[in-house]
């Protein structure tokens, strides 16, 4: 820390290449939080923290982060009147939801909900699942179902417990922390195994990912629907409980792309450290690993070089549906104005999306994120929404004299609901 805000920072703005300006703004953030929070009043005011409140708001962040995958012939949400028993598989499901490990763990309120990974295992390396079981929840919100839950260790006794109910859930989890590269996108302990028994028995499957980066999915074909959960949090079973019976809209949007295959990455293995680096730990490590695709990262990897994702960057299906139109673009105000309707039956919550492509001279073949929207739209409703383009978005990276440059002439502007489905497009101009 010291070399980034000790007396290197000061040398950086005595000499000018770090403006006072910018000094002030981080001062006026650390500020603002110290008043809002009244800690230097005087004299100090002192408080209870509010849990209940707390477990609320992250009830309300994982509603809306919760992803929408696949949702074959409208298998969810779970119709209450026709599904009468449910099949939960897997995951511990019956008592709790994991959490991310290192800095994303957090230690629930009297302790893990399953046994620690094993001996020798550092606290920190455990896993964390929050009591937070999704089985319990499901049982609250359908108390008129049967549910039954199986473990999923006996893949047999899964597939006979999801073939006498009229939907089957597997829940499906990948543990993920600092300092431990993942050894594959595969789920890991045979889930994709259990998986395939379940929805060979059950056509009506829907599986629940519970992790913190994109998997692959061999069974895709076969399951009925799939809901990204990511790391629910401390209320998240009530969250996934409200969007899995349709008392939630799910809105979330994909962060990252999901790939068909570890083939699609642009970096498919993993640099090995050598013998004596694994004899002294993890801290000993000291490979590179030497990224070349240069601004080919992410979603605009699988653009650029034509390889179709399972899910793209940007995707999210709802409980209705969502169409695009009248698209006009302010070349002089850079702006972009279309309208999104609610075609179907229920309100939702949209989140538009518009993508950028840069004038051919510059040699990108790929379109980036430009800006976003969310609109909230009853059934049948239509708004026209606006987003405004930072000029930022514009410019590119000069290596050769390490620059930002803005490119003049056309750029190409798409809109819609991901990065792969833009059905609108239009021309945004910028002159010399």
């Amino acid at each position: 820390m010291a070399d980034y805000f000790g007396p290197k920072l000061k040398e950086a703005v005595q000499a000018g290449r770090v403006p006072i300006a910018e000094i002030d703004d981080h001062v006026r953030r650390v500020l603002y939080a110290e008043f809002v929070s009244r800690v230097v009043d005087d004299p100090p005011q002192k408080s209870v923290v509010d849990v209940e409140a707390g477990l609320e708001i992250a009830q309300r962040v994982e509603e809306k982060s919760t992803v929408l995958l696949k949702n074959d012939n409208a298998v969810l949400p779970i119709d209450s009147k026709r599904v009468r028993r449910i099949a939960v598989i897997g995951g511990h499901a019956d008592v709790g939801m994991i959490s991310g490990g290192g800095s994303a763990q957090v230690d629930p309120p009297g302790g893990n909900a399953i046994k620690p990974l094993g001996e020798g295992a550092t606290h920190w390396r455990d896993q964390i699942w929050f009591p937070t079981s999704p089985l319990k929840a499901l049982k609250s919100k359908l108390p008129n179902a049967r549910i039954d839950f199986d473990s999923g260790s006996d893949l047999r006794s899964a597939a006979s417990v999801a073939k006498s109910a009229d939907l089957a859930i597997v829940f499906a989890y990948q543990w993920q922390a600092e300092e431990e590269d993942l050894p594959s996108l595969s789920l890991p302990d045979n889930q994709d195994a259990l998986i395939d028994q379940v929805a060979a028995a059950n056509p009506r499957t829907i599986v629940v990912l519970e992790t913190g980066t994109a998997v692959t999915m061999p069974w895709i074909g076969r399951v009925a629907g799939v809901v990204e959960a990511w790391y629910a949090g401390s209320a998240g079973h009530r969250a996934l409980a409200n969007v899995l019976v349709g008392g939630v809209n799910p809105t979330g949007k994909l962060a990252m792309t999901f790939p068909k295959s570890e083939i699609d990455l642009p970096r498919r293995v993993l640099a090995a450290p050598s013998a004596e680096e694994k004899k002294q730990g993890a801290h000993a490590i000291t490979y590179a690993v030497h990224y070349d695709e240069g601004s080919k990262v992410g979603y605009k990897w699988y653009q650029a070089e034509h390889k179709q994702p399972l899910f793209a960057f940007g995707f999210g299906l709802s409980y209705t549906t969502y169409s695009y139109a009248g698209l006009r673009v302010d070349s002089k105000a850079k702006t972009v104005n279309f309208a999104v309707k609610n075609t179907g039956r229920r309100a939702g919550t949209e989140i538009a999306q518009v993508y950028l492509k840069l004038p051919k001279d510059v040699g990108e073949p790929f379109k980036r994120l430009a800006g976003w929207k969310r609109v909230t739209l009853a059934p049948g409703e239509s708004k026209r929404v606006e987003v405004a383009i930072d000029s930022r978005v514009l410019q590119w990276f000069n290596e050769a004299n390490e620059s930002w440059n803005l490119a003049h002439g056309d750029y190409t502007v798409f809109v819609g609901d991901s990065s792969d489905n833009t059905p609108l497009t239009g021309t945004l101009v910028v002159k010399q």
